[in-house]
């Protein structure tokens, strides 16, 4: 019998070790949707167990031996970019003890779980408590992976969920943004104070909203055999490509909050839904990074959602749903889904206030983990943050101000920069489809997505991480990452 090749055995082991992350991603699903309270703390002892596991199994020896062997073995393209993501994945994990990766993920349920009691009461101090926890533990893996790299502790971080970013690069990018954001900001509220808008006369039923929010998953193409819509505290998208788990929330006095979260969210769940099946279970068949992966909720929400094309396919649901009126005149829905209004809540930001809500938290997180300032500092720098860029306040306002995201609570430092790289990406992504695909505002105002589904299909779903960041974007737009496509459509959309 022919002896397993040392690609093979890798092959079966991160096998394994998917299998693993599929248990801990739907009981985290589950632990943030319909867990009772009272199980916080053994859910939380379960998932750290599975961590511990998982990371036992990546850090063994055996996988460190095989990667090497690997290395010299006859490997096809495909197999050598797998090869490639196995050998970071092993990096990133053996840097790292079994009781930090323990205590991390602990402290994280811990916190998570306890802000979503401290938030609505507006509770710094026992939400801060926690956060010092989660922050101490995450600055020693910053700590261990930077002396490993050779960078400073924040990029270690970054690292992890978008390869090959700095910030050094971020900061080029952002000096960028910041050169002429305000000023585009600026003129677009000052433009639109000049019209009137009605807005929608609610309340609107909360199943109600959540038939509007299912038909529009069905028309983005959203596979209801491999996945499901749920409420969350925070909406997210999460479980495995084969069962895909998105939540929102609901406001009955709000109509288009958690409809705009559901689109959101499902760009993230076909991305999920169509990576490359016949890798599934190995690094390859994974999203490329967080940027792309929120290129792909943007895309959705922002790109194809807020285009006067899609709010005029869009509307016929909610009139039949919520009745003829005012605020339901074609010209008038359209102003109101494009307005533009700074507020404190970065999930419900419009496009042009959003990235303002990315950098402040981007400045503040690599301040944090690099040991410039402490826990303690974050509600000040905030609220100073705010006035700069929206002229608004958060001072004693936790709740609306740093205690609203859950990011943080399991140290997910690192995560935010991509929602603004991603909101890029997106932009360049879209005006490549455009491009290739004329007529196709037509086709999506008469509710036809085939071709520029299609489109995302051949040039980002398909390909996993088989290519880095750089070499996917390069070959769907022909160049890399460039944020004058941003620029470009705000303007064009706004002014």
């Amino acid at each position: 019998m022919k002896k397993e090749s040392s690609y093979q055995s890798l092959v079966t082991t991160f096998q394994r070790l998917s299998r693993f992350s599929h248990l801990s991603s739907i009981a985290s699903w589950d632990m943030f949707t319909m867990m009772p309270a009272g199980g916080s703390a053994a859910r939380g002892e379960a998932l750290a167990e599975l961590s511990v596991l998982q990371h036992q199994i990546l850090t063994d020896k055996k996988v460190a031996e095989l990667l090497r062997n690997a290395e010299s073995e006859d490997l096809n393209d495909v197999e050598q970019a797998n090869l490639r993501e196995m050998t970071r994945h092993y990096q990133q994990a053996s840097l790292l003890p079994e009781s930090l990766v323990e205590a991390k993920s602990l402290a994280g349920s811990k916190c998570e779980h306890a802000w979503r009691s401290q938030r609505p009461a507006n509770d710094w101090q026992g939400f801060s408590a926690n956060l010092k926890e989660v922050v101490k533990l995450s600055r020693e893996e910053a700590r261990l992976r930077a002396e490993a790299k050779g960078c400073t502790p924040y990029d270690a971080l970054l690292d992890i969920f978008e390869p090959d970013m700095t910030s050094a690069r971020l900061d080029g990018l952002f000096a960028d943004l910041k050169s002429w954001l305000p000023d585009l900001l600026a003129q677009v509220v000052e433009k639109q104070a000049q019209q009137s808008y009605v807005p929608p006369q609610g309340p609107f039923p909360t199943a109600i909203q959540r038939e509007l929010g299912l038909e529009a998953m069905k028309t983005l193409g959203f596979d209801f055999n491999a996945g499901r819509l749920d409420v969350s505290a925070h909406p997210f998208c999460g479980g495995v490509p084969e069962d895909v788990r998105i939540t929102t929330r609901y406001d009955e006095n709000e109509l288009l909050s958690a409809l705009f979260g559901v689109i959101h969210e499902t760009g993230h769940a076909r991305y999920e839904q169509n990576l490359p099946r016949n890798w599934l279970g190995q690094p390859v068949a994974l999203a490329r990074s967080t940027a792309i992966h929120e290129s792909q909720s943007l895309f959705f929400e922002m790109q194809l959602g807020r285009s006067n094309a899609f709010l005029t396919h869009l509307l016929p649901a909610v009139q039949e749903r919520f009745g003829s009126q005012a605020a339901f005149t074609p010209e008038n829905f359209i102003a109101w889904n494009q307005r533009v209004k700074p507020g404190y809540i970065r999930v419900d930001a419009d496009e042009v206030s959003y990235p303002a809500h990315v950098v402040l938290r981007y400045e503040i997180e690599r301040a944090l983990i690099n040991g410039e300032i402490e826990v303690d500092d974050i509600p000040a720098l905030w609220d100073e943050k705010m006035q700069t860029w929206l002229g608004l306040s958060t001072k004693d306002n936790y709740r609306n101000g740093c205690m609203q995201d859950i990011h943080w609570t399991d140290g997910g430092f690192g995560y935010f920069p991509s929602y603004t790289l991603g909101a890029m990406y997106a932009a360049q992504l879209f005006h490549a489809a455009k491009t290739a695909l004329p007529g196709l505002d037509s086709a999506i105002a008469q509710g036809d997505f085939s071709a520029l589904f299609d489109w995302l299909q051949q040039n980002i779903w398909q390909h996993g991480s088989r290519f880095t960041t750089a070499q996917l974007i390069q070959q769907a737009t022909g160049e890399d990452l460039n944020s004058r496509y941003f620029r470009d459509h705000l303007t064009a959309r706004y002014l």
